[in-house]
């Protein structure tokens, strides 16, 4: 069996080409953006992240017949056509959510330390309530936060009741964060959900995040928002036009990260073991082999408050700083992505 692998996905390597019996899998690892027509045609398996679009110009004529993204989102791969073309696919949801509920934790806290942005009492809107969503919505609470869920998919499916709109969003909340998947159009379209008229709707200079898609937020948009006071700040994860980002936005933001939320060692070994569980099971395969990921070299946390030592754990400026002084590495920035590991690998000490 052939398999090509985009080769920042980690702990993969010498695992894959175990798989299946006694003969090896034929095994190539390749950057996401150099997939091409004439290196997938006799593939029978694709293993991508969001860099690879999987498209009729990419699959026509080949022998793929599985793909696996070891990504939360799918807006990179055309599911009519593969549909049409009888190719399987499957995304890894759920599986950095943990990551991005440590960016969004942390990010607040720096609000707090570096902002003087007293986060108890203050309310929070969270716009997709997902997997993701859930636990930035749990961050929140136990920092003492009001919080306003928005999901209209999940209201329509399941009852207003526990959702809020998005006009309450847009009057009440000081914060406003998005988890919501890109919806390029229909009834629960996301695409430029935070344009003109979104900002124009503001009534309390909120703090802006977007950690799920670039295209949700309207780049020219949010800048006026800043430009104007309609936002106070504004935390980026994820750009229009990724790796080509707006330099302006970038200078203008209180964070700006190379689209790493969901990336902690965590994340990826989860992304890369259910990529692996989803291959399995489509050719039949015992799924016998283990992920663990890279230990830290101390997991001894010793500080003041647990707020310290959460920053100890994850600091969002390391990132931002990096980018902010290299904007043109930016893709390097993200597929080198140095070790972080989330709370569970950690002992705290407050001293």
């Amino acid at each position: 069996m052939k398999v090509i692998i985009d080769n920042k996905i980690p702990y993969i390597e010498g695992i894959i080409e175990k798989l299946g019996g006694e003969t090896p899998n034929e095994v190539i690892y390749i950057p996401g953006i150099k997939f091409t027509p004439e290196i997938v045609r006799d593939a029978d398996a694709l293993i991508i992240r969001t860099r690879t679009l999987c498209n009729r110009e990419l699959l026509e004529g080949s022998k793929v017949k599985f793909i696996a993204t070891a990504t939360i989102g799918f807006d990179h791969i055309d599911t009519d056509y593969c549909k049409e073309a009888g190719i399987t696919w499957t995304n890894a949801p759920g599986c950095n959510s943990a990551s991005v509920a440590q960016y969004i934790h942390s990010t607040l806290l720096l609000l707090e330390k570096e902002k003087g942005f007293t986060l108890k009492g203050k309310c929070i809107g969270v716009v997709g309530i997902g997997n993701v969503g859930s636990k930035v919505c749990d961050v929140a609470q136990s920092l003492g936060m009001r919080v306003l869920m928005n999901d209209l998919p999940r209201a329509d499916k399941e009852g207003a009741g526990m959702f809020t709109d998005m006009e309450t969003i847009t009057r009440e909340c000081d914060v406003i964060t998005f988890h919501t998947p890109l919806n390029k159009e229909g009834k629960y379209k996301t695409y430029h959900l935070a344009d003109a008229g979104f900002f124009n709707s503001l009534k309390k200079s909120p703090v802006i995040i977007n950690t799920s898609r670039g295209e949700v937020t309207e780049t020219s948009a949010l800048l006026y928002a800043l430009e104007k006071k309609q936002i106070s700040e504004a935390v980026i994860d994820v750009w229009e036009h990724e790796p080509e980002i707006s330099l302006k936005l970038l200078n203008e933001v209180f964070l700006g990260t190379p689209h790493i939320a969901g990336y902690s060692a965590d994340g990826k070994a989860n992304a890369t073991r259910m990529s692996l569980e989803s291959f399995c099971r489509f050719f039949h395969i015992n799924p016998d082999f283990d992920i663990q990921p890279i230990q830290p070299k101390s997991s001894v946390i010793k500080a003041s408050t647990e707020a310290d030592a959460y920053l100890q754990m994850y600091d969002p400026r390391r990132d931002s700083n990096a980018l902010k002084a290299n904007p043109e590495m930016f893709e390097q920035l993200r597929g080198d992505y140095p070790l972080r590991r989330e709370k569970e690998a950690y002992t705290i000490q407050i001293i």
